[in-house]
């Protein structure tokens, strides 16, 4: 028989059984255990793991691990905590979770699109105004970063109408998009955008980059929805930016801090729309039939699905 699975985690009792409920569902053959439920023996023979956000004694306590599953798409937290000694480390890739963030990029977009920040605060003063309409083809929409959250936005965006172009680290192809790459594609992508969506994984590379010197490369009146992590953008210099009128809006979903600290002048800023971290939220079941199968094909073959670079970060 084969080892435990340990569920490795910095949840709390409840949240934590309601994960081993959804994931014993999808693999009942497993024999899968909270670290806390392990005796000596199984943490020393144990092999594998599932992790969210686990402690890093947790899994050093574990010397037998040769891969660890995350729940989250994210794992810039599990580089940076476990370091280069960290077991071989495969993050979640679900097709839901890459058509609930092309769900919540066309949403907001259309929000910025349709002036909803301006007719807010018009009802506010109790102002009867008519806007402007601002047709779809005649915006462009930045995103920044086209892996699988990035290409699924990219083709929900095109679909409505909309005038599409991308950037990301390496070299994309996707019909109908404008790709680019490298700093000189990133210049041309924030001259450009009408609306920057920001989607990028939260690397060394990516930590601050978009500080005061790239966001006034921006369009005057351009708008931001920063969908990625909270340290890739600067926030002083986001909220220079707001000030100035460089930018028009943003709608941040994820912050340096979370929960994102009351004292925060985002949350009284009239051109700010705070989101507690909703644009994709992970489904267990989705996420719990992903994870069976990749451990139902690695205990038939022996093989790994694919590995995060720990160089990269993702």
């Amino acid at each position: 028989m084969p080892s435990p699975i340990a569920f490795v985690s910095r949840m709390n009792a409840e949240a934590e059984a309601v994960w081993k409920q959804a994931l014993r569902a999808a693999m009942p053959q497993e024999d899968i255990l909270s670290f806390s439920e392990l005796t000596n023996e199984q943490r020393r023979v144990v092999d594998f793991a599932i992790v969210a956000n686990p402690d890093p004694a947790d899994i050093a306590a574990l010397p037998g691990l040769t891969w660890i599953h995350s729940l989250w798409a994210g794992v810039e937290r599990l580089v940076l905590e476990l370091g280069e000694k960290a077991p071989s480390i495969v993050r979640l890739k679900d097709p839901e979770l890459s058509r609930v963030m092309a769900e919540a990029v066309l949403a907001w977009t259309y929000y910025l699109q349709r002036d909803m920040p301006s007719y807010r605060e018009n009802q506010q003063k109790a102002i009867w105004q008519e806007l402007d309409y601002r047709h779809p083809g005649e915006m462009t929409i930045g995103l920044l970063g086209l892996g699988a959250l990035g290409t699924a936005a990219a083709e929900r965006l095109l679909h409505a109408g909309f005038n599409v172009a991308g950037w990301s680290r390496s070299e994309k192809v996707i019909a109908g998009v404008e790709t680019l790459k490298g700093d000189d594609g990133l210049q041309t992508l924030l001259e450009k955008s009408d609306i920057l969506v920001c989607l990028v994984p939260l690397t060394d590379a990516t930590r601050g980059l978009l500080n005061a010197s790239r966001l006034a490369l921006m369009k005057e009146g351009a708008a931001l929805i920063n969908f990625a992590r909270g340290p890739v953008v600067v926030a002083d210099d986001l909220i220079a930016a707001l000030d100035s009128g460089r930018l028009s809006h943003a709608v941040l979903d994820v912050f340096q801090q979370e929960p994102l600290p009351t004292a925060s002048p985002f949350w009284q800023h009239p051109k700010v729309t705070v989101l507690p971290h909703i644009s994709a939220p992970t489904s267990r079941e989705s996420s719990a039939r992903i994870v069976a199968g990749n451990v139902r094909a690695w205990r038939e073959t022996g093989r790994l699905p694919e590995t995060v670079d720990m160089t990269r970060g993702y």
